[in-house]
């Protein structure tokens, strides 16, 4: 193809004092230096001065100089001078005026002018434009370099071509250039973003030198698929080749040492970031107590995060995070309460994390200030917003109200939505099933049919523990037939424990006992401790003993299965076998975690074990306790402690 037929150029005088004359009347003060005698013309240090320029992003100044090498003819003189113009214009995300001075050159386009503008599309996120220039170029019969390449495939990254990937590896390996540094670092990232983890590691494994940053890539990739095994394996290899790591370096492995939940190793690496001194990076701080939180070392992650001089939002998310999910959920309250004090923002993570704690202790009066917060801070959308996380956020506080009992506040923030999802139907379905309110969760879930949402197995379990707690047992009965045929959703073994659970509730015991023995899934501890909870209700002890064999045979170590057992002989007299009981616990050695019951007033939430006297008022509360004891004892009354 004809080279003027790509690249048109018309008369340079024309063209040039028509697009880049209006750039010479930038400011007065830059007119009138022109107007003196021109200083002496050094072209390495106009192109430093565009350099400079490029880097701070100053286009006042880069114009200026434009301007000055235009007036005096000095812009034709050197190729060099107009790559470092396009460079300068790219940085400065002035792609237009790049591209002007890349199609007016007086000079034919070489490979550096080509990788400039290359660049500027690319770095501009504008990547199909940059490979189109590529294509162009190549049309041309100019070929690609190493500085190329690298550009090349991050901007394949940015649009998933996968094939033109490809087609770019083949060219390098056919001009010498895949066992640069550079151009085998760009295929190596682009194959772990594309994860093509085999690709990525015969690139790396092929090239002469590695730096850290390659490594870092290598490790980072293979914890980000699930595969950290291979990660840790890399850094192994990584420390023998005697590679100094970075901070991107401890992160990366933290973090699949926090996966599989290796606390040892973790300590171990711990130690080697305290001795290369990463110990004060708030980064490498954030995941040592994300690393120590998932291992379930909850002081060790404390530790590390009062260690902190200067706290980021990640610190905190990642500290509440370690408390909510190891259970100590009013200490989460606790640091929440902290953080707002400290003038730290909460953001999305943040509020999905405090509000399950709130859930979990039926902290109603928490959740409501936490929900207060957000509205008065424009943390809220009132559920107007068709935005993912705006709709992940009022799932989160509907939930809170619905498990805290608040049913009216839960439907308010549900009727706010204006755009919901399966998940907002299952929460207040769930809610008021769990609640009794049998009429009530029937009737959301009708509405949800109506309104062309389909139903989920989640959904299933809502509607028929709503079934359970409300006695509906034809009702029941005729959705779990129905589950398949008319919803599509096959039933699992959740499903038949809300039905077994329903049936032992309305005293049918022995239906939920051949129901538990032919159901389609194969019934687990679960759905027979629900039967043992049914038969301590109904007082049957015959059930019972059946139905014990069977879950202490799925899971002989709970203390619950054994509880119930001996609760059942306790109802029906039968105090031998109770004795028996707690003699299989010990050679079990199983022992029964103690009960624990919390109550929230004012701005706190209190916690109490039996017998537990820690609480700075235990005195005063068991007084209390001893005088309403002797009140129900004066109404003939034994209570059942």
């Amino acid at each position: 193809m004809n080279k003027r037929a790509i690249f048109s150029k018309p008369k340079i005088k024309y063209r040039k004092f028509r697009s880049l004359s209006p750039l010479c009347f930038l400011s007065s003060e830059f007119s009138s230096s022109l107007s003196s005698k021109p200083q002496p013309y050094h072209l390495s240090s106009f192109i430093a001065s565009l350099q400079s320029c490029a880097h701070d992003k100053d286009l006042r100044k880069g114009k200026q100089l434009h301007c000055y090498m235009l007036r005096n003819g000095l812009l034709q003189t050197s190729p060099a001078s107009l790559t470092s113009f396009i460079n300068m214009y790219s940085k400065c995300n002035q792609m237009t005026l790049a591209l002007s001075l890349f199609e007016t050159a007086p000079q034919n386009p070489n490979i550096f002018s080509f990788n400039a503008i290359i660049y500027g599309f690319i770095t501009n996120e504008e990547p199909f434009k940059g490979l189109k220039f590529y294509r162009n170029m190549r049309i041309l019969g100019i070929f690609p370099d190493k500085y190329t390449f690298p550009c090349l495939l991050k901007g394949c990254c940015d649009i998933m071509e996968v094939l033109e990937v490809r087609k770019i590896h083949g060219l390098a390996f056919k001009l010498g250039l895949h066992l640069d540094l550079y151009v085998g670092s760009g295929l190596v990232k682009c194959y772990l973003k594309f994860l093509f983890m085999g690709d990525a590691e015969k690139v790396f494994n092929e090239l002469l030198v590695r730096d850290v940053v390659l490594w870092n890539a290598m490790v980072n990739g293979y914890a980000q698929v699930g595969q950290f095994n291979e990660a840790l394996g890399v850094f192994r290899k990584m420390c023998l080749e005697g590679v100094e790591m970075t901070g991107f370096t401890v992160t990366g492995v933290l973090s699949a040492l926090a996966t599989i939940g290796d606390a040892e190793n973790g300590r171990a690496i711990h130690g080697l970031i305290v001795k290369l001194g990463y110990s004060s990076s708030i980064v490498v701080s954030n995941a040592l107590i994300d690393m120590y939180g998932k291992c379930k070392c909850v002081d060790e992650s404390l530790k590390i995060f009062k260690m902190i001089d200067e706290r980021d939002i990640f610190s905190w998310n990642s500290i509440m995070f370690v408390h909510e999910q190891c259970g100590h959920h009013d200490e989460a309250l606790r640091l929440f309460g902290t953080m707002l004090r400290d003038g730290i923002r909460p953001d999305l993570i943040t509020l999905t994390t405090v509000l399950p704690s709130c859930t979990q202790i039926a902290a109603l009066m928490h959740g409501k200030e936490i929900h207060g917060y957000m509205i008065v801070n424009g943390l809220s959308k009132d559920g107007n917003s068709e935005d993912i996380d705006d709709i992940l956020i009022n799932n989160s506080i509907m939930d809170m109200y619905a498990k805290c009992g608040s049913m009216r506040e839960a439907h308010l923030v549900f009727d706010k939505m204006s755009h919901k999802d399966v998940a907002s139907w299952n929460i207040l379905i769930m809610g008021y099933g769990m609640h009794g309110y049998g009429n009530e969760a029937l009737d959301v879930f009708s509405l949800m049919c109506e309104s062309g949402f389909r139903p989920d197995d989640v959904t299933f379990v809502g509607v028929l523990s709503a079934c359970s707690h409300a006695g509906f047992v034809s009702l029941g009965r005729q959705i779990l037939a129905q589950m398949k045929s008319r919803y599509g959703v096959v039933p699992t073994i959740e499903h038949y424990t809300c039905v077994v659970d329903m049936l032992g509730r309305a005293g049918l015991l022995e239906e939920a006992y051949q129901l538990a023995l032919t159901s389609a899934t194969e019934a687990n501890a679960v759905v027979w401790r629900a039967l043992l909870a049914a038969c301590r209700l109904h007082g049957n002890s015959d059930i019972a003993e059946v139905t014990a064999k069977h879950v202490l045979q799925s899971e002989p170590e709970h203390s619950g299965n054994y509880v119930l057992m001996s609760n059942v002989y306790v109802a029906a007299g039968k105090y031998e076998e109770v004795l028996d009981v707690r003699n299989m616990m010990r050679q079990q050695n199983v022992r029964k975690l103690p009960g624990c019951s919390w109550i929230e007033v004012k701005n706190g939430v209190h916690s109490f074990i039996n017998g537990d006297r820690r609480h700075p008022r235990s005195n005063s509360i068991y007084d209390g306790l001893h005088s309403l004891t002797a009140l129900l004892h004066e109404q003939d009354f034994v209570p059942d402690f």
